[in-house]
């Protein structure tokens, strides 16, 4: 199991461009607000359940968590429905629950419960994170970096290069290489073994025809990082620059075997490398 895919415990890494997508549930408490009422956070009572409301609500948050984890959505969206009556001022429910949605592709439920985990706790790093990163899912890229560098402003947050690395890839969409790569070095200078950093670097260096560079830094993601059809796409395109074609079958075949419904190996079909 490579290093990045279990440094958290609960972590679930999201499918969609490599990026990590996480609830840290020990970060700071949610600020106290007047909770309104949403779909996503109606749930019956609870019965038999003792102890702080607060308390009752983290209990609840760990398990939807691990059932996100595992994949069992619906399951923690119940835990989540549980967690948010227990205690309504709890944001980092609201967040977990715009996570959830967000996979689910349930975007305004998923924008309902970002906004609300925001309104509790508009300086909590964590959520301003997660909710950047659904900005910039939904084609809201130039929005959404404001939120990463939000979440960067916290002097507390743990995982500043997480952030600098989504707004450097989100930077990337918009075609603003500049910004990318400034954004993406100082993800590296502060982890230099972010992988999504790592990656997009790595782009960055074929794009300026810095081919052995870009193939260490794509090495480099290769010993933290399970492979993604993004990864061997381009890993593929360096080598064929490079000439090393032994290299670019080897993973041409990766692609085919792993990935072979991915809009990467339609592009190998195709021979469109560029």
């Amino acid at each position: 199991m490579n290093r990045r895919e279990c440094d958290l415990p609960g972590k679930r890494t999201a499918a969609a461009g490599g990026w990590l997508v996480t609830l840290m549930l020990l970060g700071a408490c949610a600020q106290p607000g007047t909770p309104s009422a949403i779909p996503t956070a109606e749930s019956p009572s609870i019965v038999g359940e003792v102890g702080d409301p607060r308390n009752r609500a983290r209990v609840h948050l760990e398990l939807a968590l691990l059932y996100y984890s595992r994949g069992a959505m619906a399951v923690a969206l119940e835990e989540l429905r549980i967690a948010a009556a227990s205690d309504p001022t709890y944001a980092q429910t609201f967040s977990l629950f715009g996570v959830v949605y967000m996979e689910l592709r349930e975007i305004p439920l998923a924008q309902a419960n970002f906004q609300r985990a925001l309104q509790l706790a508009p300086n909590d790093s964590e959520i301003n994170h997660n909710y950047g990163y659904f900005l910039c899912e939904t084609g809201r890229e130039r929005d959404a970096i404001s939120y990463f560098l939000q979440a960067i402003r916290n002097p507390l947050y743990s995982a500043p290069a997480r952030s600098y690395s989504a707004a450097g890839r989100c930077s990337m969409r918009m075609n603003n290489l500049k910004d990318a790569e400034e954004f993406l070095q100082r993800a590296l200078k502060l982890d230099s073994d972010d992988p999504v950093a790592l990656l997009q670097m790595g782009h960055i260096r074929y794009r300026q025809d810095r081919h052995e560079d870009a193939r260490v830094l794509v090495a480099r993601y290769a010993r933290l990082a399970s492979a993604t059809p993004e990864s061997l796409w381009l890993a593929l395109r360096i080598e064929r620059k490079l000439g090393q074609r032994v290299a670019e079958n080897s993973f041409a075949t990766q692609l085919r075997r792993s990935f072979p419904d991915s809009r990467e190996y339609q592009s190998l079909q195709r021979g469109e490398y560029d």
